[in-house]
């Protein structure tokens, strides 16, 4: 059965949303709007699936906020032959988003139990361009080195150069910088000689990024 415009509606005015947000970039967009957040939602928040904010997940973590996920992946500026590294996979949301504007998607997670839910929603959604990692994030993908782009969606107490250095040398890298509960998220562009110029793009808010791996049961 097709659905009814009502149930498009609540959709149709998040993309507008983004868009008057300054979201606009057509391909970033059309990713967002083709990714059903609401499997990556848990159940007690499913009705909230379409507003513009975060909603927790399991392990004390967060699905990112739609604006927040279309900023991020419109200021990587993907093009559809790149090979990108996300730190930070959680609900899958970000991942599955990134996979609909690159080639390839490496993806890592320090948590087990949150890897385990993400890879049974990437494979309910047919997605064959996304790589899995259980690992720390902080110390990259080195063995899969070097990456046009790199996300990570947890906040880093200083510059990731552990993570700069598996970037190619004209790559981008986007993270939220800082150690306070609110951090500058940045973008980091090679020069092609080793060095970066660095952008404050604005504000956010986005749990720690943490060494190591979650000890779990």
């Amino acid at each position: 059965m097709a659905e009814t415009p009502e149930a498009d509606a609540p959709l149709a005015r998040l993309i507008l949303a983004l868009r008057a947000q300054g979201v606009t970039d057509a391909r970033v967009l059309k990713a967002i709007e083709t990714t059903p957040r609401e499997l990556f939602t848990p159940d007690l928040f499913k009705e909230r699936a379409f507003e513009d904010s975060a909603l927790p997940i399991a392990c004390g973590q967060t699905i990112s906020q739609p604006f927040i996920v279309g900023l991020m992946t419109q200021a990587l500026k993907v093009d559809r032959r790149d090979r990108v590294l996300e730190i930070g996979t959680g609900s899958g949301y970000q991942t599955t988003v990134l996979s609909k504007v690159s080639r390839l998607v490496y993806t890592v997670e320090r948590y087990r139990t949150l890897l385990r839910d993400a890879e049974a929603r990437f494979n309910a959604l047919g997605l064959t361009n996304v790589i899995t990692k259980f690992g720390d994030g902080g110390k990259g993908w080195p063995e899969q080195a070097p990456f046009d782009r790199i996300m990570v969606t947890a906040a880093a107490p200083s510059e990731p150069k552990a993570l700069l250095s598996q970037l190619k040398p004209n790559g981008i890298l986007v993270a939220p910088i800082g150690k306070g509960p609110v951090q500058s998220l940045r973008r980091y562009t090679g020069d092609g000689h080793g060095g970066f110029e660095v952008e404050a793009l604005t504000d956010v808010r986005f749990v720690p990024l943490l060494d190591g791996v979650a000890k779990e049961l």
